[in-house]
């Protein structure tokens, strides 16, 4: 009796454990039927480029005195002869997907850039050689075309409903084994990278490694919602965090290369920088956000529609601007000539400016960099200060400002205050002299966060600071 009642509770618990792993495999998704669908359409991108290698080689004597003759014989039939040289074929790997039934794929720009030769791998083998549309840099999108037609396409989502904790896909060649499948979920959307200003990437936890690049991230309904993009690595694999260009950004601008060759981009005119709870208080915000802008281009959108420095703008027609990379994006979606409604913080008022948007341009110009004359001290801050000279202030693109001189020891030493930066504003006033300067100096508040605009070779940004009892 008492084997069968111990042969019971086993059979019991064999059932309570088949049954909790049964529950636990019907929770998750089933991937099987989207990877059927999807993968016809994915390919691997493997590019040619030829280099021009140089160098002296290290058994052979100075030749400078031979005949022509013989110089020209050592150049073309010994590697690293100076002067000569030899070519080598630079090789790189990458995905795409194809988006049209004629022979359309998206891929990454870093994929093919410079390629001398880039052939696309179908999954049935067959390669065929693609002619690069067009790239862009700034969001890493670019554009190929193959010859075909009824071509497997992918189905087209929409990046811009994509929420955290979203399950998605990634089919890709990661070290050129092709057609490999990754699963994980989106752990941010809206991501911003250093040094890319135009997309707001989607971050998942998706295993991305080389050769993952270019290719496709899919939802759960088999849509495209990504471009694989990006990797944190300190180690040169994956580390848990990719970075995938969201689809709305990359099929406008692939529309723009194949219809226009080229991609137009918004642009305001304002440098900007993050508002951290000193800044806020100083202007009147009740928490940190928008863009501060630290400085007005002359003669760009944002000057002509009345923009000024020390304004916050915290919307876009209507979409809010929590961090200051947030703008960026937004004004790049827009197009050139069109007008935008901006909300903004002046002076602790909110108002709305109407700005006609401009064409972003291919290359910046930099800010001249001051002098000095007359000098002017304020032993409250702890600095001496010149005006500006006529001419100063013309390569500066000012109409006021003092630039520093020297720097004592006081509240200017401890937040970082060098000679020859130039302030044009203190709290939220304009300083049009070294007058003005003292003057406001002299009433600045005690222990509230005070702000204050510097220019420094040529780059403007806001500081703040407090002053003690």
């Amino acid at each position: 009796m008492k084997v069968q009642r111990t042969s019971f509770f086993a059979f019991v618990a064999a059932l309570l454990v088949l049954g909790h792993a049964a529950l636990a495999q019907a929770q998750l998704p089933d991937f099987r039927p989207l990877v059927e669908s999807a993968s016809p359409a994915v390919v691997n991108i493997s590019t040619k480029q030829k280099v021009q290698t140089r160098g002296a080689h290290p058994q052979l004597p100075d030749l400078e005195g031979l005949p022509p003759i013989f110089r020209e014989f050592f150049e073309h039939s010994i590697p690293g002869f100076p002067g000569g040289g030899q070519q080598r074929e630079a090789q790189s790997l990458g995905s795409g997907f194809i988006i049209s039934a004629d022979g359309y794929v998206l891929t990454n720009n870093h994929v093919v850039a410079d390629a001398d030769e880039i052939i696309v791998r179908l999954p049935d083998r067959s390669e065929l050689e693609a002619t690069l549309v067009g790239a862009d840099p700034r969001t890493d999108v670019a554009l190929l075309k193959i010859q075909g037609s009824d071509l497997p396409t992918v189905k087209l989502g929409q990046s811009s409903t994509l929420k955290a904790g979203e399950w998605v896909l990634a089919i890709g060649s990661p070290f050129g084994f092709d057609h490999t499948v990754t699963a994980g979920i989106v752990s941010a959307t809206g991501r911003n990278l250093p040094n890319e200003s135009y997309v707001p990437f989607i971050q998942t936890d998706v295993a991305i490694n080389p050769g993952n690049s270019g290719g496709p991230l899919f939802n759960l309904q088999g849509e495209v919602i990504g471009i694989n993009s990006q990797i944190f690595t300190r180690s040169g694999g994956f580390m848990g965090l990719s970075f995938a260009i969201p689809i709305d950004v990359a099929m406008d601008i692939s529309e723009q290369l194949r219809t226009e060759g080229k991609v137009s981009r918004g642009w305001l005119g304002v440098v900007i920088q993050e508002v951290n709870r000193d800044l806020a208080e100083s202007f009147g915000l009740e928490r940190p956000t928008g863009a501060l802008v630290a400085q007005v281009m002359d003669g760009g959108p944002a000057a002509k529609g009345g923009l000024r420095v020390g304004d916050v703008i915290l919307s876009v027609n209507g979409n809010a601007i929590d961090m200051s990379a947030d703008l960026p994006h937004l004004i790049g979606t827009i197009k050139p000539d069109t007008k935008a409604q901006l909300g903004i913080v002046r002076e602790g008022n909110r108002e709305t400016l109407t700005v006609t948007i401009g064409a972003l341009p291919e290359e910046g110009e930099e800010v001249a960099t001051a002098g000095s004359r007359t000098e002017k001290s304020s032993n409250r801050l702890g600095v001496k200060v010149s005006e500006l000279s006529e001419e100063q202030k013309r390569s500066l693109d000012l109409s006021g400002g003092v630039v520093i001189s020297e720097v004592l020891n006081g509240p200017a030493a401890m937040i970082g205050l060098r000679p020859g930066d130039v302030i044009t504003h203190l709290n939220n006033q304009a300083i049009d002299s070294a007058a003005t300067f003292a003057r406001v100096a002299d009433q600045l508040p005690k222990n509230r966060s005070v702000s204050m605009r510097v220019l420094r070779q040529g780059r403007a940004s806001f500081i703040t600071f407090k002053l003690a009892e």
